[in-house]
């Protein structure tokens, strides 16, 4: 860490903010754009992430990966704006998982904080909220964690972008990986999935139309309250229609709840798959010897041939100590595009930034990225299984990183 270029801000809440800084944001000269003119003054950067609440397991690995980012950017100088070098600023608020936080959030620091650009949470439910509002005041905003079909859904995006997978290939990913693999399995399939926009989009949809195109038959389709708990009637009527396939689509805590109640009553399918919810490394820790054998679509893996891929990993658990995710290089990736597009830019005028944002066309930590017109950069879809706590590519074969562990013990 370059402790003596680091400028950021955490804060449980906006409110926790010094008087001191606040004070500055207050009084700081402001260009006709909105951002900040004077060539002393940092260039602002702003994002709500969880922190806390049901999404937590993905927030820390966004904090690191927009701080990692920043760290580097400052320690080689910072970043010619109008002719000067200037340091940037991350401010980063905890929106506890909730949407209505970050909406407020965005808009305060928007207006309090005098951000000239700002990155963004993690989910549909987060991204999206604060997505809309950086779009309605023109600020620029680049993100990743957002699927890019849910992201083009909400609206014609002007200010926002999204660098992501695709849901279908994401929902394809488990039938191409069992295909390639040559799995064998009765071909019926049990989807459990909750009513947030992922579940009822893949669980609801896409699922069932990818499993009749690659020849399952879909035995039972249950939709559940993306906060629910107990499992049990669902679970029975998985175990009792004979399915050797289960999809879970949930956030992480629902997923640990179904793997747990499946063992609860002696019943283990021969393949399960737990998207969004079994991604973060908290579910893995959570179930232990439980998540063997579970799959989960993925994106990243720091053996995969893209510039500071391997350095990324490398990096989080030296200075963490923790196991990465493969969350630390989308967020890595958006922070370095914006940065790289303010640099472009040589101004902080948000519209020239947001111009050279949609300009972008190089490979970075997390791959290829160049937007298309609905402001979305698709990135490469694998799958991966837990095996004793790691994430192991298991699809495509010429990224696997290990052998396909079937049934799930």
């Amino acid at each position: 860490m370059h402790h003596s270029t680091r400028r950021t801000r955490v804060a449980g809440g906006l409110a926790l903010i010094t008087a001191a800084a606040i004070a500055l944001a207050g009084c700081s000269p402001i260009g006709a754009d909105g951002g900040s003119s004077d060539s002393s003054e940092p260039i602002r950067i702003g994002a709500t992430i969880p922190l806390s609440g049901v999404l937590a397991g993905f927030g820390s690995f966004l904090k690191w990966g927009y701080q990692h980012a920043v760290d580097e950017v400052n320690a080689a100088g910072g970043i010619e704006v109008d002719g000067a070098k200037r340091q940037v600023e991350l401010t980063l608020v905890d929106d506890k998982s909730d949407p209505n936080e970050v909406t407020s959030q965005t808009k305060t620091l928007i207006s309090s904080n005098n951000v000239d650009a700002l990155l963004g949470s993690c989910t549909p439910d987060l991204v999206n909220p604060g997505a809309v509002v950086a779009d309605s005041q023109g600020v620029p905003f680049v993100t990743g964690c957002n699927p890019i079909e849910v992201f083009k859904s909400v609206k014609e995006w002007t200010y926002a972008w999204d660098i992501f997978f695709s849901v279908p290939e994401l929902a394809g990913s488990t039938f191409e990986a069992l295909k390639a693999n040559e799995i064998e399995t009765n071909k019926q399939v049990f989807i459990l999935h909750d009513n947030g926009p992922d579940g009822k989009a893949i669980g609801g949809e896409i699922w069932p139309a990818m499993a009749e195109s690659n020849g399952y038959t879909v035995v039972g389709n249950i939709e559940f309250p993306a906060d629910n708990s107990d499992f049990s009637a669902a679970i029975q009527k998985a175990k009792e229609s004979g399915a050797d396939v289960v999809l879970i689509d949930s956030i992480t805590p629902a997923a640990i709840s179904i793997r747990k109640q499946m063992a609860a009553i002696g019943w283990t399918p021969k393949v399960i798959v737990a998207e969004k919810g079994g991604e973060p490394i908290q579910f893995a820790e959570a179930l232990g010897d439980l998540a063997n054998g579970i799959l989960v679509g993925a994106y990243w893996d720091p053996s995969f041939d893209y510039p500071g891929a391997a350095d990324l990993k490398t990096a989080f658990e030296s200075e963490t100590g923790l196991t990465s995710s493969q969350h630390i290089a989308d967020s890595y990736t958006a922070a370095m595009v914006l940065m790289d597009a303010i640099a472009a830019a040589g101004t902080l005028d948000k519209d020239a930034v947001n111009e050279a944002i949609g300009k972008t066309d190089k490979t970075y930590a997390v791959g290829a990225i160049k937007f298309d017109a609905e402001h979305a950069a698709k990135i490469p879809v694998v799958s991966s299984q837990w095996q004793d706590g790691v994430p192991v590519i298991v699809w495509p074969k010429e990224q696997a990183t290990g052998e396909f562990l079937f049934p799930v013990p």
